[in-house]
């Protein structure tokens, strides 16, 4: 009888496990009323990392590599595997960069690290040890902006939902972000900003994008900016502006659509040059143009959500009759420039590098294992400019 009940036992903790990668915050929310024993491990500080934000002021030419969703079936029991084909192609990338004139300086991540952020065992099994191959064996820094999946998908930074993810980010990420109360962090919130060579990057959560406190802190980042000095700003979160997958095509989801009234003016009145997205496990790539007094601008939005997670497929385009007609004024067009495929074979795991070159971006898209032949741009090579004169600026 014993056995009997122990084996009832096992059976309904396996199911609880297994309905957590389903339900983000079902485990956490028992390791929280258990006190959660766990706790999780602290990323290891990059071998080569960034230099304080003056000292780099004169670097021109170096590379980054962003990518998002790594997320496994198996988080909590093993290392994530379709991440570590990732992680493994970046690593050969970071090496065949090093001895020329763009060496990888930093990865960025946008989002959704595992499948429920609040069980500290999902970080310490699945996720962190492949990090510390990026930040150890590649040297580089690293930088994560949180998913849904990472802190849930509350709207308050308060939330009891959020509170255990958001504790569990913040200790993974300890030793990679600005410390709390430093000039390029927003203290108590997972939102960021570092900068390097002539690039800036601003990280912050769109699971809470309509929060003021965040809004006005990413705005004063950006308005105490040297424009001569920061030839491009990038902006990376996980919700994308736009997106032809199935968070993004058939429905607009309510982060998304706070990010496109709050924060795509914001980015067009600096103009920030390169948004890095996630959320719908593919890769696409969006233009938008506007204009202003000083003339006509360009914004290159990217989703690159192919670091382990399930892929996804395209569904729709989505409708922007209401956001052009908003954005009147700027004279807003949007341009779809690569669509994902019908079939999760065309949407393969992948991450992009993006090559900065004075004034010029240019992206690399990289597929790996059986995507090593992915070629997005129809013509083209896997190089392909962010701007109107070949690149993405």
């Amino acid at each position: 009888m014993r056995q009997f009940a122990l084996a009832l036992l096992l059976v309904a903790a396996g199911a609880l496990h297994s309905a957590s990668r389903l339900v983000p915050g079902l485990l956490s929310a028992q390791n929280g009323a258990q006190g959660q024993a766990v706790a999780v491990q602290a990323i290891a500080a990059p071998t080569r990392p960034l230099p304080p934000e003056e000292d780099s002021a004169g670097v021109a030419k170096f590379s980054f590599i962003a990518y998002g969703d790594t997320r496994g079936r198996q988080d909590g029991v093993e290392l994530q595997y379709e991440h570590g084909l990732v992680v493994r192609g970046m690593l050969a990338a970071i090496e065949r960069l090093e001895t020329t004139e763009y060496p990888v300086r930093f990865v960025l991540q946008s989002g959704d690290a595992v499948v429920d952020g609040g069980d500290a065992r999902q970080w310490n099994t699945s996720f962190v040890g492949l990090i510390n191959r990026l930040t150890t064996d590649g040297g580089v820094a690293y930088f994560l902006a949180p998913g849904n999946h990472d802190v849930s998908a509350a709207e308050n930074l308060d939330s009891s939902q959020r509170l255990q993810g958001l504790r569990n980010y913040l200790q993974a990420m300890s030793q990679l972000i600005p410390p709390d109360r430093a000039q390029r962090r927003l203290a108590g919130y997972p939102t960021y900003a570092f900068g390097y060579g002539n690039t800036f990057v601003v990280a912050l959560d769109s699971n809470i994008a309509n929060d003021m406190t965040q809004y006005n802190w990413v705005k004063a980042q950006l308005e105490g900016l040297d424009r001569k000095r920061y030839v491009h700003i990038v902006a990376l979160f996980h919700h994308p502006v736009i997106s032809s997958g199935p968070h993004g095509g058939p429905k607009l989801e309510p982060p998304s659509a706070a990010m496109r009234a709050r924060y795509m003016p914001l980015f067009r009145a600096h103009h920030v040059n390169a948004v890095f997205a996630g959320h719908d496990h593919l890769f696409e790539h969006w233009v938008e143009r506007y204009t202003d007094d000083t003339g006509r601008h360009r914004m290159d939005l990217v989703t690159s959500a192919g670091g382990g997670a399930p892929l996804y497929t395209y569904q729709s385009e989505p409708d922007l009759t209401d956001y052009l007609r908003a954005n009147q004024a700027a004279r807003v067009q949007v341009e779809h420039l690569v669509k994902p495929g019908p079939e999760p074979s065309d949407n393969p795991y992948h991450f992009v590098i993006v090559h900065v070159n004075g004034e010029r971006l240019d992206m690399e898209v990289v597929g790996v294992d059986w995507g090593s032949g992915f070629s997005p741009y129809p013509g083209r090579s896997n190089t392909v400019g962010l701007s109107d004169s070949t690149s993405l600026r």
